[in-house]
């Protein structure tokens, strides 16, 4: 296989990993998939992110529990909290008495998307040692007492979460909905998605059918509508305004 086409199959071959061995990861592993992570695009040459490498174990305990009781965050031998942070730059702002203009929803929206971008490009350096892992939403369940816990300064908000260790599992891979309903040329094509959502919904109820044994057998469009059918973190908004960001 070429290095190509390795690549390749790796990123084809991502599975969420949610149980691991008891091996330790190496401060060497972690220092250089970290520096994988910086060299994610950035928009602006902003570097809008930090992490935050956890392996307390009452640390991860309280995580466990805040991010809506996750079990493999506690027992995953590393945690990482992906921050959205502005804090470096504020400083720098303040250093120079130059304004810091940076509560619009805008540079919300590029710190979240730099930190993203950094978190994958750690979870693809990690996977290339053998390691796995699975984002964590829940982080921003109750995102002040995570920003508590781990002594986040004003400008900063934590965007995911991520366990990471070596595999003890080796799940069953979920399957994607086809690219004809997410590529479109020259315009968004919505004529013949009703027919996708149709197909997918096939494609997936088979996969949740096996999984689970037939305890589950609905498809991905019964997951989402139930998944947006009620309100989500209703606190974070308030939140996020209390770290600086006014959204206006």
């Amino acid at each position: 296989m070429s290095e190509a086409e390795g690549v390749r199959a790796l990123l084809k071959s991502h599975r969420s990993i949610r149980r691991f061995t008891d091996q330790s990861i190496s401060q060497e592993i972690i220092d250089d998939i970290v520096e994988c992570g910086q060299w994610a695009p950035t928009s602006h040459n902003v570097q809008a992110y930090s992490v935050i490498c956890v392996r307390d174990k009452i640390k991860k305990q309280a995580l466990a529990r805040l991010c809506g009781n996750q079990r493999y965050i506690e027992e995953c031998p590393v945690f990482f909290i992906f921050v959205a942070d502005f804090f470096r730059h504020a400083q720098l702002c303040e250093a120079n008495g130059t304004p810091f203009e940076v509560e619009e929803t805008e540079n919300l929206l590029v710190g979240a998307v730099d930190t993203a971008l950094f978190a994958e490009n750690v979870l693809l350096a990690a996977r290339s040692y053998g390691l796995g892992g699975v984002m964590i939403g829940g982080i921003r369940n109750d995102a002040a007492q995570v920003a508590k816990l781990v002594n986040l300064p004003k400008w900063t908000v934590p965007i995911m979460g991520m366990c990471l260790g070596y595999p003890a599992q080796e799940p069953w891979q979920k399957p994607r909905i086809a690219r004809a309903a997410i590529y479109h040329e020259d315009t968004y094509q919505i004529e013949q998605l009703p027919q996708q959502l149709q197909d997918y919904d096939t494609v997936s109820a088979d996969y949740y059918r096996k999984r689970t044994n037939g305890h589950r057998t609905n498809g991905w469009s019964a997951g989402m509508t139930s998944y947006f059918g009620e309100i989500r973190r209703a606190n974070l908004t308030d939140f996020i305004k209390s770290q600086g960001f006014s959204l206006k």
